[in-house]
């Protein structure tokens, strides 16, 4: 198997477990220099667009477990953004595509986003496979657009596609939004968060690694699009609460009311973090469950507490 993206955060679990299950793996980086990422062979890519080789990297490859891309940021000072992701998740992963199936590879597993399906969900609603796509910022835009075009490779050479759209990923090693939160509870910082009762659908990175393993191995995921989740939603206070025990750092949370959460927001151009910690997303994931009998290996609680102690850890 071939994994892209392999040096970053899910990438290297994931060579790190198909190693172990007795995967042939080349991971592709464009930095070579990365020691941890053991029982793979490294291959060295000069980047993620369509002039890319990957002539060296597919040799001797049955499936490519697409994760590099160009990640969403929050701000992005680039002149044309959407311009930018295209060259990097749609024109670089449908060269892939292509550069795969001319070298027979068999199955192309892509990690795309639930920001496909949109921002957020309200009123207990949760997104499914079968919802119109709503990207609402130009990486989701992209991302949807990545997955038209590997449904037309897949028409046009036989190669078998999967999609596999994950909310937000956690674990060890973990970085943006989530890491900041870790320490800010480290730190024992009063957070206004007391009362948020909103519910979001999260992923811990042992559980997407499985089920990307699955997707790349199991006849029936074939043409298929998954949404994935640890199948336990959590509110953004209770999420503080427990990571803060497992840490030893208790949450120090204390009411307001939404509407100056927001203004505050607003104010200080951070509306986007800000509706992310009050607003509501979830994911209904039964669909690989049911046609997979896919069961995520690990529990909310039991990957937030590995979560906490690593960075527990990483402060001692």
């Amino acid at each position: 198997m071939l994994v892209t993206g392999a040096s970053g955060f899910v990438g290297r679990m994931l060579c790190a477990e198909l190693a172990r299950r007795g995967h042939l793996v080349h991971a592709a980086l464009r930095n070579p220099a990365h020691p941890d990422i053991a029982g793979c062979r490294i291959v060295k890519i000069s980047g993620m667009d369509s002039g890319t080789s990957w002539v060296d990297a597919l040799d001797g490859m049955d499936v490519v477990i697409h994760l590099a891309a160009r990640v969403h940021v929050m701000k992005d000072n680039s002149a044309d953004p959407l311009l930018e992701f295209r060259k990097v998740n749609v024109a670089g992963t449908e060269h892939l595509a292509r550069s795969a199936a001319a070298s027979g590879v068999k199955r192309f597993v892509y990690v795309s986003s639930i920001k496909v399906n949109g921002e957020g969900t309200s009123d207990n609603g949760r997104f499914t496979e079968a919802d119109s796509p709503d990207p609402q910022d130009p990486y989701g835009v992209s991302k949807w657009e990545a997955e038209q075009a590997l449904h037309r490779v897949a028409k046009e050479t036989g190669l078998e596609v999967v999609i596999v759209r994950p909310p937000l990923v956690y674990g060890e090693g973990v970085k943006g939004n989530f890491a900041q939160m870790l320490k800010v509870l480290a730190r024992g910082l009063p957070l206004p968060l007391a009362t948020v009762n909103n519910r979001r659908s999260l992923v811990y990175v042992g559980n997407l690694v499985d089920a990307l393993i699955l997707c790349a191995t199991h006849p029936a995921a074939v043409g298929q699009t998954y949404l994935v989740s640890d199948g336990e939603d959590v509110s953004t206070s209770e999420l503080l609460r427990q990571l803060g025990a497992s840490m030893g750092c208790p949450a120090r949370l204390f009411a307001c009311p939404a509407v100056l959460l927001k203004l505050a927001g607003r104010l200080t151009g951070k509306a986007d973090q800000v509706e992310r910690l009050l607003g509501s997303l979830q994911v209904d994931s039964s669909k690989i469950r049911r046609e997979l009998g896919w069961i995520p290996p690990f529990t909310l609680e039991s990957g937030l507490r590995t979560t906490a102690e690593c960075q527990r850890a990483t402060l001692a």
